[in-house]
């Protein structure tokens, strides 16, 4: 299937591993543009480097902490025409709620929600302009079912939906749609060095943990095992194609069914 892509210019936050690179990896090899992000310029470059050679299509870089202020407004003045935004960038951590602290709370807000409201601030007058565009918050189905072990990360995951169903109605009657995504458990590269480390502590195997990981910790999935970056990013390859005109506003989980819900 032609996804249309040919060309349009895609920035994935927190690209350089993970769900952002298996996302940047869909969007290039369907045609566009990427722009690869990450916080550190050799790891940019690194990845910039893989993704050409896979792809041979146009992949550019920008190193720079995208949760401040400062890099988000230095991004889109090298790439003001910004067609397709993937906040893709985010951190967690497992933390009892009486540990975390008021600096916690607020590093979380500021990288997982606040990156991700002002980078789309800024993209959206050129995709006004041009009358087009995608929006994509990778929330996450801790936002639906906020995880006892860190609250704060599924409050910022729980925030994504309301922003991306709030923008999704700002710019009703255009051609930008804004979606979410909500993976559930995937084996991105954090939660693959997490979860290895805990298989380690506990003298098991990675098949052993993610056995009883789905048994006793999300025994909802219907899956049974963690989902891999590249199915997230096949969704997200989609929802940002022109193929996708009349899905917005919507929470597309992608969660193994983990989410124990008709809806």
């Amino acid at each position: 299937m032609d996804m249309q892509l040919t060309s349009k210019l895609a920035l994935v936050t927190g690209s350089t591993a993970g769900i952002g690179y298996a996302i940047a990896a869909g969007l290039a090899a369907e045609g566009a543009h990427v722009i690869i992000n990450g916080r550190s310029q050799s790891s940019v470059d690194e990845a910039v480097s893989n993704l050409t050679s896979a792809t041979g299509n146009q992949v550019n870089g920008f190193a720079g902490d995208l949760s401040t202020a400062v890099s988000a407004e230095e991004l889109v003045r090298r790439h003001p025409n910004i067609e397709i935004l993937v906040n893709n960038l985010g951190i967690f951590e497992p933390k009892p709620f009486e540990d975390i602290s008021d600096a916690d709370w607020i590093r979380f807000f500021n990288v997982n929600v606040l990156s991700g409201v002002r980078l789309a601030r800024l993209c959206l007058p050129a995709m006004r302009t041009a009358n087009w565009g995608r929006i994509i918050f990778i929330s996450s189905e801790s936002g639906v079912q906020i995880p006892s072990e860190m609250i704060h990360y599924g409050m910022t995951k729980t925030a994504q939906l309301a922003v991306s169903r709030g923008l999704a109605e700002a710019v009703a009657g255009t051609n930008i749609t804004v979606n979410s995504v909500l993976p559930g458990p995937t084996k991105s590269r954090g939660v693959g060095d997490f979860v290895d480390a805990l298989a380690k502590e506990e003298g098991k195997s990675f098949e052993e943990f993610e056995k009883d990981f789905f048994e006793k910790v999300r025994p909802t999935s219907l899956i049974k095992r963690f989902t891999s970056p590249e199915e997230i990013a096949s969704l997200v390859t989609y929802i940002a194609s022109p193929l996708s005109s009349a899905t917005t506003g919507a929470a597309l989980r992608a969660d193994g069914g983990v989410v124990k819900s008709a809806f």
